[in-house]
Order: C-alpha cells, then structure tokens, then sequence
C-alpha cells in the first residue's frame, strides 16, 4: 500500500481502496484467457467487496453498504450469465 513513511489510511480510504480492489479485478476478469483465472479474479473481487460492505456497515454508512451490495449482486450475475 505504501512505504513506512507513508501516513496510515483513514477508514473511508481503505473503503475506497477496497472498493477499487474490486473493480480493478472485476475488471480483469473479462481479460481472462482461461476460465480458471476468471473464477479467481471473481474470488478476488467478491472478497474486496466483502470487505468494503463491512467497513461501511461498521462506519455506519448504510447507504454505500447498500450500494455496494447492489454491486456485488451484479458481479455474481455477470459470473454466473458469462463465466460458469
């Protein structure tokens, strides 16, 4: 994430740096060659927003929580519709 010198996150950057975790690897997935890899980034991907709703939901930010379980209910549908 960055060097000892660097100032530690505020809970709303790891959120945002959860989130684009998320994107980031959702992202890749459809670069995938093999549907192996694919099924790996998907993991990668629904873990980060596991981890983002539940920092929201702990920040008491119920509507990102929300929003981002509107996201990951759209990731799975795109897993499951294209890669399985």
């Amino acid at each position: 994430m960055g060097t000892d010198s660097d100032p530690p996150m505020t809970e709303e950057q790891r959120l945002a740096w959860f989130e684009g975790q998320a994107e980031a690897a959702y992202d890749k997935m459809y670069d995938a060659r093999h549907s192996t890899n694919a099924a790996a980034l998907y993991s990668d991907a629904k873990e980060a927003l596991y981890e983002a709703i539940g920092l929201a939901r702990r920040l008491g930010q119920d509507a990102v929580a929300s929003r981002l379980e509107a996201r990951l209910a759209h990731i799975k549908a795109v897993f499951r519709s294209q890669f399985s």
